[in-house]
């Protein structure tokens, strides 16, 4: 694709890193083939195609709207469009490029700015997203149909973290919500771990890995995040102490995978920044299937994989033979590259579509009548849930 970027945007790193990926693009459409909103709402405009020409336009000098912001806005960020395109043109990169640039010039309403920010907060904010789901849970029976199904189900810590030390180590980082909403899955990951001798160092993020303010744009508090990580690991990394890092939710893990791209051309951060996107392995990566008890197990599990596992991390396919080698039966289903409609916080900030993402996902899945279907981001399996009665598990738990 031509450009001419102007000299405002030529001269940074910004600007610079946008030309590159820019003209990588042949706009041969093949993205919007597999692009979730844009087969939901059939605009060009809201395709990756389309997404990329208003990115250029702004490069090029042009001022972006409230348009252009809501048609970005509705971006799931998949990265299923990377995953089709022929050319290799780092969507990914490119619309977060995209993003900055609107929130700098176009002002959202005082409403979107508030409702945001108390995202923002309510998210990062252990102690008060416990309480509140907890409340809501008790008095779960007694709310509207619909509010109630988006309140995830009380869970009984069940399992127990292994005590068992191991010349083999990982750190075994635990999210921000998810202790909350599933407490059980990182136990689960602990103790597969310890079962094929590697010992998972319990240990939390500094209150987020940064996904959560960088879905909503708001960089600096995503990068200070980041920053509280690097420092809380480096520790263990620069000591050799642990071979890697893992996380049991991949929407958290793509977040890693990518501090060696955000933090670049941060002089202070970007050689330990690169050191642990490069040691951040998914579970999938490390666990040895053959390490594993196996036998027939007369249960149908969907395997939904999460696009920060399939398009992302590319790791697509990777979980599956694990499972149906472990004796489960495995069901396919119809446009299993697609979306669920989670995607961080968009189930939230774009409800309507998310709903309707959801809606087609399980319609899909339903139609091979599963007892369980499975998943591997903790997004996914709350958004999944609260749309079905059959039980939606992390592919983890099915292990002990």
């Amino acid at each position: 694709m031509k450009t001419s970027i102007t000299n405002q945007y030529l001269g940074t790193p910004l600007g610079q890193e946008a030309n590159r990926i820019l003209r990588n693009c042949v706009h041969c459409g093949f993205c919007n083939a597999t692009c979730p909103t844009y087969q939901l709402l059939g605009d060009e405009l809201d395709g990756p195609r389309g997404r990329i020409y208003l990115i250029k336009q702004i490069l090029e000098g042009e001022t972006p709207t409230a348009k252009t912001q809501q048609h970005l806005d509705r971006c799931l960020t998949c990265r299923n469009c990377e995953t089709t395109c022929p050319s290799g043109v780092e969507y990914g990169k490119l619309i977060d490029i995209g993003r900055k640039l609107v929130t700098d010039n176009v002002n959202r309403s005082l409403t979107q700015k508030l409702f945001r920010f108390s995202l923002r907060k309510f998210l990062l904010s252990s102690g008060l997203f416990t309480l509140s789901l907890k409340i809501g849970q008790l008095f779960k029976p007694l709310l509207p149909v619909a509010l109630g199904q988006s309140i995830p189900a009380r869970v009984n810590q069940t399992l127990d973290w292994p005590v068992n030390e191991h010349a083999r180590k990982i750190l075994l980082v635990e999210g921000c919500v998810q202790s909350a909403l599933q407490p059980n899955i990182d136990k689960a990951a602990a103790i597969v771990f310890d079962r094929i001798k590697i010992q998972s160092l319990r240990i939390k993020a500094s209150g987020c890995c940064g996904a959560v303010s960088h879905h909503l744009n708001a960089e600096e508090e995503a990068l200070s995040y980041i920053k509280k990580n690097i420092d809380t690991w480096w520790h263990f990394i620069s000591t050799g102490l642990v071979e890697a890092i893992t996380m049991t939710a991949s929407g958290c893990g793509i977040m890693i995978k990518d501090y060696a791209y955000i933090m670049e051309n941060d002089a202070d951060y970007a050689d330990k920044a690169k050191k642990i996107s490069s040691l951040y392995k998914d579970a999938c990566e490390i666990i040895e299937p053959e390490k594993l008890q196996a036998g027939k197990i007369n249960t149908r599990i969907a395997f939904h994989p999460p696009c920060t596992l399939q398009h992302g991390m590319k790791l697509n396919g990777k979980i599956e033979p694990l499972l149906s080698q472990l004796g489960y039966e495995l069901v396919d289903f119809t446009n299993k590259h697609l979306c669920c409609g989670s995607a961080g916080t968009y189930s939230i900030t774009q409800k309507k579509l998310s709903g309707e993402l959801r809606k087609n996902k399980l319609n899909a899945i339903e139609s091979q009548q599963p007892d369980i279907i499975v998943t591997a981001n903790i997004g996914c399996q709350t958004h999944l849930q609260s749309g079905t009665n059959t039980p939606v598990k992390h592919w983890l738990e099915l292990l002990v």
